[in-house]
């Protein structure tokens, strides 16, 4: 049995979502934990996504951390379906600080608080090239 490296998990077929956001587009790779990006426009986020995904499959192949294969494809379709909204009463003073945070950083704040989130559940820093 051959070893898998970056080429064999380059070639398997993982699930792209892509959701539009504030005039730009958010990328994901569900099957790979915290790989997301966002583009201004549709073909953007797509490269960008493959980028981030060959960026998180050298990382994890560098530090001897676990990779997921894809899931089949008879398999997500019973996961249960997200619309990707959802509503969240905060204090004002969170509300601005966010708002603050994410325009000083030049995004978005649906933008800002979808890259804060990923970094609070997945532990790891991202940084978004504008």
């Amino acid at each position: 049995m051959s070893e898998k490296n970056l080429d064999y998990y380059l070639s398997l077929p993982y699930r792209i979502e892509i959701y539009p956001d504030d005039g730009g587009y958010t990328a994901a790779i569900p099957d790979l934990p915290g790989c997301i990006t966002c583009g201004e426009t549709l073909a953007e986020a797509l490269e960008l996504i493959e980028d981030a995904k060959a960026g998180w499959l050298e990382l994890a192949l560098a530090d001897g951390d676990p990779i997921p294969e894809p899931l089949p494809a008879e398999a997500v379709s019973r996961r249960p379906t997200y619309s990707g909204k959802f509503t969240v009463r905060l204090p004002k003073s969170l509300h601005q600080r966010l708002a603050e945070r994410a325009r000083d950083e030049g995004v978005s704040l649906n933008q800002f608080v979808n890259v804060a989130l990923t970094q609070a559940i997945t532990g790891q820093q991202y940084t978004r090239s504008l």
